[in-house]
């Protein structure tokens, strides 16, 4: 089995727009967050959406397809030479999505989809599994322990996660309608049993504030952000445009490119402390 841990790189980073809007979006932003793949302190990964099955309402922008998302992905990683992670929200999607990415991602709505987590678990890719904003924290052992088991671990462990390459990703949780709050206690509590990712920017999201569109508040962000290097975390998710305005997801929640760079130097100082 392969030990995913990357030596020498403290701090994974998952950056790039919620959804693959089009080709030249994809490659301006991703020329944008070069930047990162080359500091040799952080293990990073170009992320987005070939769709995104779980929008509010059905007219809204789900992305460009599975075929053309992973030509996009692909020419990403071909010519960037980055990592690349993206969503997975059905078991047949799983086998064509990693011949392209580098780790598989697990929405938050389907975190304890068991047979979408085996299909995942029998690639060799990455894992990196959303909290539902409905789950307690402690309960995301069992779906951990969904993919370790199918890839032969019994032991569900921090250790052990960090081995098969399987990772938690908190990104805040339902308080009342409308509303998500982040509990930084879960992050203590997930990194028992996995290396947790801290999703920043799906954190401040406002559900359905915009009357069948997702709202948030992405001035928040940093705060969050902060918070979660100070209690320890194992990496960041920042959803990121050049111009969030004009997004067609989440561009209430995403973070400016141009802001990205100072927050992310803000979070490695505190980490430093933490270290």
């Amino acid at each position: 089995m392969t030990t995913y841990f990357s030596k020498g790189k403290y701090m994974k980073l998952l950056a790039g727009p919620c959804v693959i809007e089009s080709e030249a979006n994809i490659f301006k932003i991703a020329k944008a967050l070069e930047v990162y793949q080359n500091d040799n302190t952080i293990d990073f990964y170009f992320k987005s959406s070939f769709d995104k099955a779980n929008r509010t309402s059905l007219d809204s922008f789900r992305g460009l397809g599975m075929q053309e998302g992973l030509r996009i992905l692909q020419k990403v990683k071909d010519d960037f030479g980055y990592k690349v992670v993206t969503d997975v929200h059905e078991s047949y999607q799983v086998p064509a999505a990693a011949e392209v990415v580098d780790m598989l991602q697990i929405p938050a709505f389907l975190c304890r989809q068991t047979d979408l987590l085996v299909a995942c678990a029998k690639t060799d890719k990455e894992i990196n599994i959303k909290k539902g904003q409905f789950i307690n924290p402690p309960d995301m052992k069992y779906s951990v322990a969904k993919v370790l088991k199918t890839r032969g671990c019994d032991e569900v462990s921090y250790e052990a996660s960090k081995k098969h390459g399987v990772y938690l990703c908190e990104r805040g949780s339902s308080f009342g309608y409308g509303n998500i709050v982040v509990d930084m206690r879960s992050l203590v509590i997930m990194r028992e049993f996995a290396p947790t990712i801290f999703d920043a920017t799906h954190s401040v999201q406002a559900p359905g504030a915009l009357g069948g569109k997702t709202g948030g508040d992405r001035t928040m962000v940093p705060y969050l952000a902060s918070a979660a290097a100070a209690v320890g975390v194992d990496g960041f998710f920042f959803e990121t445009h050049f111009d969030p305005s004009i997004a067609l997801s989440d561009g209430p929640n995403m973070i400016k490119l141009d802001e990205l760079e100072a927050l992310i130097n803000k979070i490695k100082k505190i980490e430093e402390i933490n270290r």
